[in-house]
């Protein structure tokens, strides 16, 4: 069930941080609603809708910090914001602000360049 909900809040994607915490990224100083992993993070945009800013992390659990692994069993910020993607196609809206604060810097270009490739798609489609 979707909700309809249009509470203006800001999430906040990360395994291990608080937003206080990430100092390298300039984040909105606010109230942050925080989700730890994929099902956290679909959970809350289900129950209050798209939320007004996301800061995205990349590695949701501690598998995601081995180099050496080709397949992870936890899902990542990338998978997040895939899902994300597809939540604003489903429901007709648009994007929402967004910071990627992740410190693995290929996850971090990966989620940018998906999201910013989509925003471009949206804008895209309003001109036609």
């Amino acid at each position: 069930m979707k909700s309809t909900s249009s509470i203006s809040y800001y999430l906040f994607l990360d395994d291990i941080r608080n937003p206080s915490q990430v100092t390298w990224e300039r984040l909105p100083v606010t109230d942050w609603v925080i989700a730890r992993n994929y099902q956290q993070f679909i959970s809350i945009i289900k129950m209050n809708g798209l939320p007004k800013f996301i800061s995205f992390d990349h590695d949701l659990a501690d598998e995601h910090y081995d180099s050496s692994k080709k397949e992870y069993r936890e899902k990542t910020g990338y998978d997040c914001a895939q899902w994300l993607v597809n939540y604003c196609l489903d429901n007709n809206v648009d994007p929402c602000e967004y910071v990627v604060h992740s410190m693995n810097p290929v996850g971090k270009k990966n989620i940018e360049f998906f999201l910013s490739q989509f925003s471009r798609f949206k804008a895209s489609s309003k001109n036609s």
